[in-house]
């Protein structure tokens, strides 16, 4: 294949999360297959008052191997007019917006359209969301407004394919479900893991894993944490994860069920080289989402080889076929609950893992890339 151009649009270095995180590992699948690569990110994602964490930033170190310019400003239009302008004279083959939020419809609608100039330039959007999990006005026009400047999508979901739909129906769109996440380091034992993290390594941990907002559902896991056959199992629950919301409403669930001796706090953020040990501790991990498209969370479980119990919500039971890798559930504190008790109960962890071995071949990187090149097509 040709050598291409690509340049990705979106979070990376120096800015924190999952979106980072994901951004820069695409850019080296890009470049394991001898692509020139680029990511072009924000001097500004968010305004302070409209981030609900404490720092958009990471501490960690800029990753080897990649070209990364900071470059956007989200509020700005100077800056997207000069930042189209600069991708339009790069002549990129192939440029990706990752597109997950309407905010940034204007920016990288705006930018698109200068980009798509130079008859050259495939606009590829690399689709979380089309309809956001919290809707605010002006989501449908700032979103129409980015989407109708593209060439094509790549989706993680069926869900947001059938979203997508809604929005730009004769365009190509490709579906590709999230590829794992691997370069948060090899796994290593519970033991050692539990050990990192000072917890009882004779213990049963249960994990929550991510940033909390209403969506998300913790809510609903500690509510199922009341129920007497968990506490009487011993287990405990990791909350890992910084507060994108008022942690009151938990904290009274908390209280009302005097949960605490049930609990492991990490509610900050938890960085690149602390994820492994989270998910290496844990016996299974539990996404009792309200709503979902589609989960890094599910695919950083599955390169570290751990049984999951989800929601039925969005697309999460694509990625978790029920009682293969896990089990899959209605979004309510007893179905939690049961499906808890019979995962530490039943002592399927075995079979669950000769099954997340065959599943994960699936989410490879490459598959990804390729999805990318489809959608680019003219």
């Amino acid at each position: 294949m040709a050598k291409k151009k690509v340049i990705i649009v979106g979070p990376a270095h120096p800015l924190r999360g999952g979106l980072a995180t994901y951004n820069e590992r695409l850019a080296q699948a890009f470049q394991d297959e001898g692509d020139d690569v680029e990511l072009v990110t924000f001097t500004l994602q968010y305004p302070d008052f409209l981030f609900p964490g404490k720092t958009q930033f990471s501490g960690e170190p800029k990753p080897e191997g990649l070209r990364i310019k900071p470059l956007i400003n989200s509020v700005n239009p100077l800056s997207w007019l000069r930042v189209g302008m600069y991708l339009y004279r790069q002549r990129a083959d192939i440029v990706i917006f990752r597109f997950w939020l309407p905010f940034m419809g204007p920016a990288f609608g705006t930018i698109a359209r200068i980009v798509k100039r130079n008859k050259h330039t495939r606009i590829v959007a690399l689709t979380d969301n089309v309809i956001p999990h919290e809707q605010r006005p002006g989501d449908r026009p700032f979103t129409q407004y980015f989407l109708s400047a593209c060439h094509g999508f790549v989706t993680m979901s069926r869900a947001v394919l059938g979203d997508l739909a809604r929005y730009q129906p004769a365009k190509p769109a490709v579906y590709q479900p999230h590829p794992l996440y691997d370069n948060y380091g090899e796994a290593t034992t519970k033991a050692e893991a539990r050990q990192a993290l000072n917890l009882a390594e004779q213990g049963k941990y249960v994990l929550f894993f991510g940033f909390i907002r209403a969506y998300k559902g913790l809510d609903l896991l500690l509510e199922a944490f009341s129920d007497q056959r968990i506490k009487a199992l011993g287990l405990k629950l990791v909350i890992a994860g910084e507060f994108y919301e008022d942690a009151i409403p938990y904290e009274n669930i908390i209280a009302k069920h005097q949960l605490e001796p049930f609990l492991v706090r990490a509610t900050g953020f938890i960085p690149n080289s602390k994820v492994r040990d989270y998910f290496c501790a844990a016996d299974v991990v539990v996404q009792p989402y309200k709503s979902a498209t589609q989960s890094g969370v599910s695919q950083i479980a599955y390169h570290f080889n751990k049984p999951m119990i989800v929601t039925d919500v969005g697309g999460l039971a694509e990625l978790v076929p029920d009682e293969k890798v896990g089990y899959v559930v209605q979004p309510d504190a007893a179905s939690l609950a049961n499906a808890i008790v019979r995962y530490f109960d039943e002592d399927n962890e075995e079979m669950f893992l000769r099954n997340i071995e065959l599943q994960k071949q699936k989410f490879s990187w490459h598959a990804m890339t390729q999805a990318v090149r489809q959608a680019a097509l003219k």
